[in-house]
């Protein structure tokens, strides 16, 4: 007999039953659910390729939904959204529309473009998107403060003043220093309108603004001009003074501090500001020192042959040097500077002087007896035949001593030292009648030959410097004697003129034939080739020397 189930007698198919059930029961469902899976993946990325490049799902732009949007449609519309805006402005009785840009607004469309797609397209940012609600971005707005500014102050009628600053000026006639007041005017403060605009403009809407006009103070008030100028009195009433060498005093007056002071808006043009011209300060300082200072002036001495002083030319002096000028200086502009006292002294050193010592003159009589002398000789030679033939000798090597001399003579008498040093000077000597160039106690040029003053026009003496100087030069007395008068005279086109005090000075005498006497109006008169070498050696300031 056959042992068979019921179900199988049944005809029906026999099912697994117990663990082997139940597992087989889980795979068929993560089949469908893989299926399922599969089938939302694909259609997932399907949705998340349609927004490669755009805006994801939730992105607006003030308020308005730019999803699924590329770059340039969301430029174009945030451009035309801004050309859009106007803003109506009030000042006073009159009222303008503008658009932003002519408030200096500035709407950057790309920017906002590219902000509004800054952000991940992938599957899963996109399914993300779509379930989280709105994504605002924010147009990308500029305001530039300066032209708000400035267009806040254009809204000022032509027919309204400007404040005027208060002022310090200084009274040259009267010697006083004056405050100008300043005078209120009509503007804007454009903080109002900055504000607003700054406030508004990104919202990419029309708006309006009432912008006041009102009373403006100037920067600078008659109240700080006036307190300016009593600094200045306090500064002016201050003693100041520099103590100079001798016990001199150089007052520092208030004229003249005046002249180195100015008043003027600070860098800010918000406030008065008090300078001090320091190099115009500096120069007086330094001109008071020079005037002090004293130069050192060397002695001369004629000596004779045994070295012996035979006569003083000119006496030496001492010189004194300011040693604290720069500091000094720099004492008064700080007094200047502030309300106090100024003290100072200047320091000096002494500089010492030489003596040039120079050769006397010889003596014309001594030259006479001398002569006299070797004439003498000469005849008592002739008499002793051994004694003429040492005298021929001594004479041949006089001779060529003499050529010698004669030839020096013949290049203008001119025996300068191989490097004579020291001072260049003239010496003028009226008792012989000459005139001879120095250098230091070196003779370099002369003596030669000079005119000096007759009697009545005498040439002065004293030591002298020359100070004013001519190649040519009309002379004539018409100060003093009218054209007609026996005294009056006019010399044109006289050469190498060399003033050294007031209308004494060197010159070339071409009318003259001869020299060394007194026969001029005061002037040395030179031979022509003379006057040219002394003009040409000498120079301003050389020292002259005038004595008998």
């Amino acid at each position: 007999m056959t042992n068979v189930t019921e179900s199988a007698s049944l005809g029906g198919p026999s099912r697994p039953t117990g663990r082997h059930g139940r597992r087989r029961a889980l795979l068929i469902v993560i089949a469908i659910l893989a299926v399922i899976a599969v089938a939302l993946t694909g259609g997932a990325m399907a949705y998340a390729k349609q927004f490669d490049d755009r805006a994801l799902p939730g992105t607006t732009i003030l308020g308005q939904d730019v999803s699924g949007k590329s770059a340039d449609e969301i430029s174009a519309l945030v451009a035309e959204k801004g050309e859009g805006v106007s803003v109506a402005v009030t000042a006073g009785d009159q009222e303008v529309e503008v658009p932003l840009a002519d408030l200096g607004v500035t709407v950057d469309a790309d920017a906002t473009a590219t902000a509004a797609l800054d952000r991940e397209n992938s599957v899963a940012e996109v399914i993300s998107s779509t379930w989280s609600g709105e994504h605002p971005v924010a147009p990308v707005v500029s305001v530039d403060d300066a032209a708000v500014a400035d267009f806040a102050k254009s809204l000022v009628p032509e027919d309204k003043t400007e404040p005027v600053d208060a002022e310090v000026t200084f009274d040259e006639d009267a010697q006083t220093w004056n405050a100008v007041p300043g005078r209120n005017g009509q503007g804007v403060d454009p903080k109002v309108l900055v504000d607003t605009v700054t406030q508004k403009a990104p919202a990419l809407e029309s708006f309006s603004v009432e912008q006041p006009i009102e009373e403006i103070a100037p920067a600078i008030t008659t109240e700080e001009a006036e307190e300016t100028v009593g600094t200045i009195s306090s500064l002016l009433e201050q003693p100041m003074s520099i103590q100079g060498a001798d016990d001199a005093t150089h007052e520092v007056s208030a004229e003249k501090r005046s002249g180195w002071l100015s008043v003027a808006p600070d860098k800010a043009g918000e406030a008065l500001a008090i300078s001090v011209d320091e190099d115009a300060v500096r120069e007086w300082v330094s001109d008071r020192a020079t005037d002090d200072a004293v130069e050192a002036k060397d002695g001369i001495e004629q000596i004779d042959e045994d070295g012996k002083v035979v006569k003083v030319v000119a006496e030496k002096e001492d010189g004194l040097k300011i040693t604290n000028t720069d500091a000094v200086a720099d004492e008064l502009i700080a007094a200047l500077q502030g309300t106090t006292p100024l003290e100072a002294a200047f320091e000096t050193q002494k500089i010492k002087a030489e003596v040039n010592e120079v050769d006397a003159p010889k003596d014309p009589d001594d030259e006479k007896d001398k002569k006299d002398e070797d004439a003498k000789d000469d005849d008592t030679k002739d008499a002793d035949k051994k004694d003429e033939d040492a005298a021929k000798d001594e004479k041949d090597k006089d001779e060529k001593s003499k050529d010698e001399k004669d030839k020096s003579k013949d290049s203008d008498e001119e025996t300068p030292a191989d490097k004579p040093t020291g001072e260049k000077w003239i010496d003028v000597n009226l008792s012989n009648k000459t005139v001879t160039a120095y250098v230091g106690d070196t003779p370099v040029w002369g003596p030669r030959s000079i005119v000096d003053g007759k009697e009545g026009n005498e040439t002065v003496t004293g030591s002298f410097e020359i100070y004013l100087r001519y190649d040519r030069q009309d002379m004539t007395n018409a100060a003093y004697y009218p054209e007609g008068h026996e005294k009056y005279y006019l010399t044109p086109d006289v050469p190498w003129v060399q003033y050294f005090h007031n209308g004494y000075g060197f010159h070339g005498a071409p009318w003259r034939s001869s020299f060394g006497y007194s026969g001029s109006h005061g002037c040395i008169n030179m031979t022509v080739s003379d006057a040219k070498w002394l003009y040409d050696w000498a120079s301003m300031g050389t020292r002259v020397e005038s004595h008998y």
